[in-house]
């Protein structure tokens, strides 16, 4: 079973994204702390969900998204950018994410992004 790591620090959107992957069949490790990425080893995540904007957080998704590509990059592991921000498309390019998708989004567009990943 594919496992996704979602970080995010809506405790809403956790779990709406928990029930999503779930009901799809995926394997779901939600966390609200961005120290999370420090054990993607541990985790085994499959792709990562990642926000762009952590509350409470000393460090965005971009630099997390830059250090999960650079640590772990012989491990292939995708990470698909989640925000409002209205230029996310170059974001996510500039931190090198393998996707995107901007808040609100729809529900058929984020599974479809994950598959075409996953």
């Amino acid at each position: 079973m594919k496992r996704i790591l979602v970080i995010d620090d809506d405790e809403d959107l956790l779990d709406i994204f928990s029930i999503i992957f779930r009901d799809a069949g995926y394997n779901v490790v939600a966390s609200n702390h961005v120290d999370t990425a420090e054990h993607i080893w541990e985790i085994g995540p499959d792709l990562v969900v990642l926000d762009i904007r952590m509350k409470n957080s000393p460090e965005s998704g971009i630099v997390i998204c830059k250090r999960i590509k650079e640590r772990f990059r012989n491990a292939n592991i995708p990470v698909v950018l989640v925000s409002a921000e209205p230029d996310i498309s170059r974001i996510a390019f500039n931190c090198g994410a393998d996707g995107y998708l901007k808040k609100p989004f729809d529900i058929q567009a984020l599974m479809s992004a994950i598959s075409k990943l996953i």
